[in-house]
């Protein structure tokens, strides 16, 4: 049994409907979210990196994050088989490398800056934020893999954030 809530948004039977692909994203797209690029790199000079805003935090106690990949998405070997991966998350003024991690590229990191993480990661120079994480445990979720990163380290700037919402970037308005 349900109890109705004057607060919740209508729920008439028309809204309950099996969800459409097309009406999912878009309301899905209302949501907005922070920006981060994804990297992974070995000793040998081999880095990658993809854009993800499918990023989230999951526990203060261990430190835990989660952020997911299409399984259809070329990187996604990679990141199984790397343990290490880094975050960095987007300042307001690198919607450029934003859009230039989403793409297919041969070097994604071309005349982007990198700064090396404790771990040698590489992560994006002018980022708000910048964590390190070694993957924990790999979930299943519908066509993504959803991957559980413990965190090593973390440092932050104080930068306005790069937002998305609706399809399109946006600013926080008040930083």
């Amino acid at each position: 049994m349900s109890i109705p809530n004057p607060n919740l948004a209508d729920s008439s039977a028309e809204d309950l409907r099996p969800c459409d692909p097309a009406i999912y994203r878009e309301v899905m797209g209302t949501f907005a979210t922070g920006v981060t690029v994804m990297t992974l790199g070995r000793a040998d000079g081999f880095r990658l990196g993809v854009t993800a805003s499918s990023f989230n935090t999951v526990s203060l106690d261990p430190p835990l994050i989660l952020w997911s990949l299409a399984l259809k998405a070329p990187s996604l070997g990679e990141f199984r088989s790397h343990d290490l991966f880094g975050v960095s998350v987007l300042a307001a003024s690198q919607k450029d490398i934003a859009l230039q991690f989403a793409r297919p590229a041969e070097d994604k990191f071309a005349g982007v800056q990198i700064v090396k993480g404790t771990h040698g990661l590489p992560l994006i120079a002018g980022a708000l934020a910048h964590i390190e994480c070694r993957t924990v445990a790999r979930y299943l979720g519908g066509d993504h893999e959803i991957m559980l990163g413990q965190v090593l380290t973390l440092r932050r700037a104080h930068h306005a954030p790069l937002v998305f919402q609706n399809g399109a970037f946006q600013s926080l308005s008040g930083t």
